[in-house]
Order: C-alpha cells, then structure tokens, then sequence
C-alpha cells in the first residue's frame, strides 16, 4: 500500500460525492489514517466513519486561523503525526467582473486561499519536526485559462493564488523535506455541477476535451496519493494538470 501507516489530513473533505471524500476513501484504501476536516453542517464525522475504523473527522472552518490549529493539534493527539496534507477546501461563484461585490470578494478567497495559508501553517510546526510531510494544493484549471465554465473571475484570481503560495512554499520548506505540489483538476463531474449542466452541454464540452469525458472525483483522488506518497518524492512545486487535456500548455 502506498501510504501505510501515514497521516492524511482532508480539507473539505465531507461532501460525499466531492473531491476531498474521493480523495479520503482512496487514501483510507492506501493504508492511510485519514482525519477529514470540514464544517459542522457538512458532518465531517459521519463521512469518516464511512472510511471504516481508525479515521477521524473534525469540525473545522479553514477561514480561522485558531480552528485550523485546534483541528491538526487533535489529529497530532489522535495520531501523533501528520505526513500529508490536502487542501481541497474551496468554493465558487458563477459571476462576471463588474457583479463581484467586496463580499464575493472575500468569500471565494478566504476559503480558497486564506485557508490553504492557514492549515498550511497549521501543519508545518509538525511536518519540520518530522524533517517529511507533503503538502497538496488543490487549484483550477480556470487559473491557467483564465476563467472556467462555473468560477468568477475572484475564483480563478483565488486558485492562481494558490499556485504561487505553494510555489513558494516548496522552495522554503524544500530543504526540510516538506514537499508542496499543486493539483489542478478540469472540469469533474461533482455535485458543484449537479444540475447545472444538461447532458447535452456536457457532451458537448466532452467533445472538446482530448480523452471525450468530463473528469471523475476518482481521477483527481489518484493524483492526490500520487503527490502524497513516495512516488513523487522528487517532486516539489509543480502543477499538476488533471483535466483529460482541455489544457494542454
């Protein structure tokens, strides 16, 4: 198993048929103890104990700096350690420019990208003393493109942040052996789509795409316990593209 006996940390990893929970079971499948961390609303204990025993889930909102810290310091409780990180924690707004108010302002970035900041700095007290741990950054397509079929224009302003935040912290806590990768999925096929799209506006996007199918919440999953695991351990500070070649750059 590639992650036996790690520690995997899940943000916004509760939603059933989202990213995180995919992200969580094929951990969980990998050997991994998994804490998925979400918000109260969202029951992120009831989703761990579908992983099975030994995981644990905890109420966390990504956008307070003090619940970030209370939610890793009850997983190093747990389970003593921390080696990955996920943050996959985010939402969207289908907006234009000129309709973003302070507030949609606020909203999609803090999530995005203040809560990667964050559980980030939450984690890496534990992962320097470990001298290991890796650390993946879940940002967007619509950051490379500029724009995508759903997010606003603050979306992918939040998701290219991310790409620089984890850019610079891989070349800081490089030489620790803290790893830091990015992960940007396409367009998945998740409940952020559910009844948003007809079947056929999906194939007709499909068309476009290189591999003729949107992409699954398993497809970004395997990538995450790609950059989590030893298979990637000489990778740090890439972006991964997982979009079935809508991008090719």
């Amino acid at each position: 198993m590639l992650l036996k006996d790690k520690v995997a940390i899940i943000t916004g990893g509760a939603g059933i048929n989202g990213l995180g929970f995919a992200t969580a079971r094929l951990m969980a499948l990998q050997g991994a103890r998994v804490a998925v961390l979400d918000l109260a609303r969202a029951e992120p204990g009831e989703a761990a104990t579908q992983l099975g025993d030994g995981h644990l889930g905890v109420v966390t909102d990504v956008t307070d700096k003090a619940s970030c810290e209370a939610a890793v310091a009850e997983v190093l409780k747990t389970f003593g350690r921390v080696d990955a990180l996920i943050n996959n924690a985010g939402i969207t707004q289908p907006v234009k420019t000129l309709e973003i108010t302070g507030a949609d302002y606020d909203r999609i970035l803090d999530v995005s990208l203040r809560g990667t900041l964050y559980m980030s700095q939450a984690v890496l007290p534990a992962m320097r003393t470990q001298q290991s741990g890796s650390i993946v950054c879940i940002s967007s397509v619509s950051a490379q493109r500029g724009g995508g079929i759903f997010g606003g224009p603050h979306y992918s302003a939040a998701k290219a942040g991310v790409l620089g935040l984890a850019r610079a912290m891989a070349r800081e806590f490089g030489p620790e052996n803290i790893r830091v990768n990015c992960i940007a999925p396409g367009l998945i096929g998740t409940d952020i789509i559910k009844g948003k799209l007809t079947e056929e506006k999906k194939a007709e996007i499909a068309e476009t795409i290189p591999l003729a199918r949107l992409g699954r919440a398993d497809d970004i999953a395997g990538a995450c316990v790609f950059l989590a695991s030893e298979l990637s351990a000489y990778c740090t500070g890439i972006t991964l593209d997982v979009n079935g070649g809508m991008l090719i750059h």
